[in-house]
């Protein structure tokens, strides 16, 4: 089955699709689709419902009655009916949309499911029992796929003791587009201000099309003048999106103490006692908010990578890191129409130290372990993450960027490169030797296999002659650039 011809990328997840929804089992099957918000899941759904005939239901907040009658409505009208169907129930309405073919697959999606099951709690159990194996040869081939963007709740579906665990034949996550596609999207040609432009609204497609109406940062000198214009202007979507994102969350009881979290961790305080500190609280407050913030996806726990018993946190959607780091400390002056270029060049500073360097530093990593090839790193990269070294001698601790291990022929683990990472700070030799401590210390300490790592030096800001020229023919000293990090490996 074709991709629409204005669908980008998604070849994965339109093959899946269209592979569930023409399997030809003669009997119902059901699919589960998730992701956060904005990622285009109901585009490729409603795609997938034309090109196969299918029937596409989005619900909406409301009570059982209302969403029923609603369905019934349009059902009746995609049949052809000529007056509403009327469910009494959900054990009724579940039939009939199994039984809307006899002999051809059909897709049937019931978008935004989480209202429905909000509102009706026992639906999984009765779509389970539909699909139970004694039940399911009286219904046709029909393809139903469950979607929703409460990435919580989405997971639970299929997990544990849940009615509908092992009952799905296709579970499939829709992704934000990674930094290569996102600035592949934007038709950014110029990689640092890709760079720059993922660290304030990411990989999210809707941020380009239906956000920003296709303004796109034209190169380097246009990249300030596009944030006042888009991003900071009140009149434009862009501008509340981050405070929307947490309130289109069911499971965020307490939104004020879920900024403060998300502020604390914007502001350079990855760590739970640094969040804990900065809110006054005590760490072990701090389990709850932080475990339902990672829940519904939008902060992700990273473990140290020389110290597993240590981790940190980090915002998963860019726009929210923007949004504290930049605007939320000048609210009240960017709601005035006009102040936005005032406020963003007395904010400048904060977005490149809080937003773009560990942005930066995250983009590094995600090159290493998905771009950069066994030739580079000297072995296939299995985990890569950041993490600190003790340095006795000086009594302080020592912070990696990126640390990449990999496996021996034995299946030991060893550690392949550590690199540093600077966006507006030209490296130099001093970085390098710096790194080369570090490595010496690993190697001293004996429990991090050592012997060959490499060095990789990020140079948003480029790297100096001497550094060059250490660099030159040297496979054992990488210098990775961002042009390197959008097309090389």
């Amino acid at each position: 089955m074709r991709k629409p011809s204005d669908m980008f990328d998604r070849d994965f997840e339109w093959a899946e699709l269209t592979r569930f929804a023409t399997h030809r089992a003669p009997h119902a099957t059901l699919g589960v689709v998730s992701g956060r918000r904005r990622q285009g899941k109901t585009y490729l759904l409603d795609a997938l419902t034309r090109a196969t005939g299918g029937f596409m239901f989005t619900a909406t907040e409301a009570a059982e009655r209302e969403a029923l009658d609603r369905l019934g409505e349009d059902l009746a009208h995609h049949l052809g009916e000529p007056v509403p169907l009327r469910f009494d129930g959900w054990h009724q309405a579940i039939t009939r949309l199994l039984h809307t073919t006899d002999r051809e697959p059909r897709t049937v999606v019931l978008d935004e499911f989480p209202y429905l099951a909000r509102s009706s709690p026992a639906l999984p159990s009765i779509i389970q029992r539909a699909l139970d194996p004694g039940n399911r040869s009286a219904a046709g081939p029909v393809r139903l796929l469950l979607c929703g963007s409460a990435l919580s709740f989405m997971g639970g579906l299929l997990s544990g003791n849940a009615p509908l665990r092992g009952r799905a034949g296709l579970e499939l996550v829709v992704p934000t587009l990674d930094f290569r596609l996102a600035a592949r999207f934007w038709e950014i040609d110029d990689p640092r201000t890709a760079v720059l432009t993922h660290a304030v609204v990411g990989g999210t497609p809707a941020y380009r099309r239906e956000f920003s109406r296709d303004d796109t940062p034209e190169g380097p000198d246009d990249f300030d003048p596009w944030v006042v214009r888009t991003v900071l202007n009140p009149a434009r979507p862009l501008f509340r999106e981050a405070r929307y994102l947490l309130a289109e969350e069911p499971d965020l009881r307490d939104p004020a103490l879920y900024h403060s979290v998300l502020g604390a961790i914007a502001d350079g305080h990855p760590s739970r006692g640094g969040i804990a500190n900065r809110l006054g609280r005590k760490s072990t407050d701090l389990a709850h908010p932080l475990g339902v913030l990672e829940d519904v996806g939008l902060i992700g726990r990273e473990p140290d990578a020389f110290r597993r018993n240590r981790s940190t946190y980090r915002i998963t959607e860019p726009l929210i890191t923007f949004h504290h780091a930049v605007m939320r400390p000048a609210w009240g002056e960017l709601e005035r129409p006009g102040r936005g270029a005032r406020v963003w060049e007395r904010l400048r500073p904060a977005f490149r130290s809080k937003v773009v360097g560990p942005h930066f530093e995250a983009l590094c990593r995600e090159w290493t372990r998905w771009y950069a090839s066994p030739e580079t790193c000297g072995g296939h990269p299995s985990r890569v993450a950041a993490g600190t070294v003790n340095d006795p001698a000086a009594r302080i601790t020592r912070e990696v960027d990126v640390a990449a291990f990999g496996r021996d022929g034995e299946d030991r683990e060893k550690l392949l490169a550590i690199g540093e990472a600077k966006w507006n700070e030209p490296l130099g030799l001093g970085h390098l030797e710096r790194l080369e401590h570090i490595r010496e210390l690993l190697r001293a300490r004996g429990d991090v296999r050592a012997g060959e790592t490499r060095l990789f030096c990020f140079g948003g800001a480029g790297f100096t002659d001497d550094l060059r020229r250490r660099a030159e023919g040297n496979p054992e000293v990488q210098l990775i650039d961002p042009h390197r990090l959008h097309h090389g490996d």
